[in-house]
């Protein structure tokens, strides 16, 4: 079938619609192309979601300074917090035995604390009276000791010396003033020192009293907020908690009784002054004072005893060291082992993390806290038997199935029969 002149026309009117949709004759405008996106064109206008971004990131960056500087602000009222806390876990047992008996807590609490106030007023006011006729005993000896002083300095030295002379010396010297004026400047700092610390004390002991009280309405409210698996998990914790802080403070009271009657019969019999608050002093700071509190409850004892005698003051550093030796390895693992089980070392590294986050303050509640955490990670580890093997007793040097390497090689270079198989 030929073709027609309409059907040649047609490709042709095509063709010239496609060339015009691509090329526009000369004076038209082009068709308008798809629009870009402004972030895809350089220099285009500023994204819609910039200026709500950088809103949120300020904003993001206030609170987080303010959140640091509020933390920093709420630190010491923080510490005082965990203190009290870890205080109510101590006498919860005490607490929650008297009001088992038909007591309400809060009297229960009261009585307790009462029953502390008491112990520590009594230490505090027997040592500072103590410490007050110490002083003053070393005050009034004072002429003496100089006039000691000065005569063993004329006679190793051949001067001529003067009480006299020497006391116009320091009264009119230059240090003399500058340390008057440094006590009386330090008068003021001290006060406000003592202040604070009352402060502080008050503060403890009233969170210590509501967490203490009001411990069942506290659990209660914590676990509201909960689900109850995890109620569960909180409840077993906070008991692992009261158990073995309870537990510390009244293994470590224990032994602090009987270092305090061991270091009184001792200072007792040298006819050391002051040997029942001595005793008592011991006892509390060697062991409510990690690490180091050995070395400065010791220290006390000995300066009175050297002034009674200098080798009663050597009597005492042997009883002492000796006395320690004997806590550490026969004394200490019998009271602790059901209480705060945890390896020396492991507790030593507490003591200086504690420290190093918290002061004093870690110092004192870094036992019990890695004794509660070791005891609730120990109830979710799995355990396992240990295989019979050598090397875990230490012994290197045997496989675990039949002899050595080292017992093989001379039977296999023997030629015995069966040497090849085991090998």
């Amino acid at each position: 079938m030929a073709p027609t002149d309409e059907n040649l026309a047609a490709p042709t009117d095509e063709g010239n619609e496609l060339l015009t949709r691509h090329a526009a004759p000369a004076g038209t405008t082009a068709p308008d192309r798809p629009p870009v996106p402004d972030a895809a064109v350089p220099g285009g206008r500023m994204p819609r979601w910039l200026p709500r971004a950088m809103v949120l990131a300020l904003a993001l960056v206030a609170v987080f300074q303010l959140g640091t500087w509020a933390f920093h602000q709420l630190t010491g009222l923080l510490i005082n917090i965990l203190i009290a806390f870890f205080l109510a876990l101590a006498i919860e047992p005490a607490v929650s035995r008297m009001a088992a008996r038909g007591m309400r807590r809060g009297l229960a609490t009261f009585l307790v604390f009462l029953g502390l106030t008491i112990a520590v007023a009594g230490f505090v006011t027997l040592l500072g009276s103590m410490l007050a006729g110490q002083i003053i005993k070393m005050v009034e000896g004072f002429p003496d000791y100089l006039d000691s002083l000065i005569r063993w300095i004329n006679d190793s030295f051949h001067t001529d010396l003067r009480r006299v002379d020497v006391q116009e010396g320091l009264i009119h010297s230059d240090w003399l003033r500058s340390y008057a004026r440094n006590s009386a400047a330090g008068v003021l700092d001290v006060s406000q020192q003592v202040l604070g610390g009352l402060f502080q004390l008050l503060t403890v002991g009233l969170f210590s009293f509501y967490f203490a009280a009001d411990g069942p309405r506290l659990r209660r409210a914590l676990c509201s907020v909960l689900p109850p698996a995890r109620q569960a998990e909180v409840l077993r914790a906070w008991e692992i908690a009261v158990d073995k802080t309870g537990g510390y403070l009244y293994s470590r009271g224990l032994m602090a009784l009987i270092s305090g009657v061991a270091h009184y019969i001792l200072l007792a019999a040298l006819g050391v002054p002051y040997a029942p608050v001595l005793g008592v002093w011991v006892g509390l700071v060697s062991q409510f004072i990690p690490t180091i509190g050995t070395y400065l409850a010791g220290a006390l004892p000995m300066l009175i005893a050297f002034t009674v005698a200098p080798w009663y003051a050597v009597w005492v550093l042997v009883f002492v060291v000796v006395y320690q030796q004997f806590e550490n390895h026969m004394l200490q693992p019998k009271l602790t082992a059901k209480s705060v089980d945890i390896h020396p070392a492991v507790a030593f590294g507490s003591v200086i993390a504690g420290t190093a986050l918290l002061g004093a303050v870690g110092a004192l509640v870094a036992i019990p806290a890695t004794a509660t955490l070791q005891a609730f990670l120990g109830a979710y580890v799995k355990r396992y038997a240990v295989m019979d093997d050598p090397r875990v007793h230490g012994h290197r040097g045997r496989g675990t199935d039949g002899p050595g390497i080292r017992a093989r090689i001379p039977r296999l270079r023997a030629g015995e029969p069966g040497a090849a198989e085991e090998s």
